[in-house]
């Protein structure tokens, strides 16, 4: 009986934030956007209906890590509708992924049809550099665990979705246009999300660079899941904030990856802007 239970409980989750959203917000969003640590820039140029506290929205966490406001804005970006994400919950934070999805689903509730992650990370190709953006083609989950395991309710999404392609090949290549237009240094390449809360050791970015990956961060998989899962198109971003080469590995800290985060904030804010701009 609990299994059979299972997929109304999350239907009565989504349905329950979205009629606090829209309580506060008229705005049917086209494009929903997760802004990651100290990625807050693009967030002042949209024009708000309405900023909603995560603690006011039934079923959202609240935000406990810097650099994560914590906030749900609604309204306009250059004239396209938007619902964005001022800062977004982690696992290391003791939330369940069940709760770090729901404002996915929320967004997909809300209208959007298309989803923007982003995030900072750290960089293990060697041809990046602190600073760069990179347009996360591919991805590894190494978190040990899916957003999807449990009961699987039809109406929402499918048992087993396909993942061949979870970040839409057409946007992507419409991302790294616009930053070639907007003389960006952008670069492809493939995201691994562990757990975290501490960073990797010499021998672990040896490890998780010989299986493919190209930065290494502690969130977004498990959004991107579920936004495929609920059928959203997906293009994302990450901010290299600092530089993981086992052989040249410097200490890092929170302070410099916010600091970078924020220098580079600026033109993820204008490559997303014109991506939305260009958007059919």
């Amino acid at each position: 009986m609990g299994l059979s239970r299972a997929p109304s409980a999350l239907k009565a989750r989504i349905e329950g934030a979205v009629r606090a959203i829209r309580r506060k917000a008229r705005t049917a969003p086209e494009v929903g956007i997760i802004l990651g640590t100290g990625l807050g820039d693009l967030a002042s140029s949209i024009k708000a209906e309405a900023v909603i506290p995560y603690g006011r929205i039934p079923g959202f966490g609240v935000s406990t890590v810097e650099g994560h406001k914590g906030e749900l804005l609604v309204g306009k970006l250059d004239g396209r509708p938007v619902v964005a994400m001022e800062g977004r919950f982690h696992f290391y934070e003791g939330y369940t992924l069940d709760q770090i999805t729901l404002p996915v689903r929320v967004m997909r509730a809300l209208g959007a049809k298309v989803l923007v992650v982003s995030n900072a990370c750290g960089g293990m190709n060697p041809q990046f550099k602190a600073g760069d953006l990179m347009l996360i083609e591919d991805h590894i989950n190494l978190m040990g665990v899916n957003p999807l395991i449990g009961p699987n309710d039809e109406s929402i999404g499918p048992r087993f979705p396909d993942m061949s392609a979870p970040y839409d090949r057409a946007l992507l290549d419409r991302a790294e246009a616009c930053a070639l237009a907007e003389r960006i240094r952008a670069h492809r390449g493939v995201f691994v999300a562990v757990t975290g809360p501490c960073l990797e050791t010499r021998a672990e970015y040896r490890f998780l660079r010989g299986i493919g990956a190209d930065v290494v961060g502690m969130s977004t998989v498990p959004e991107v899941i579920v936004g495929v899962h609920c059928g959203l198109r997906l293009v994302g971003v990450s901010i290299v904030t600092d530089m993981c080469l086992p052989d040249a590995l410097e200490p890092a800290s929170l302070q410099k990856i916010l600091a970078v985060a924020n220098v580079a904030a600026p033109k993820l804010t204008r490559l997303v802007r014109r991506l939305l701009k260009e958007l059919p």
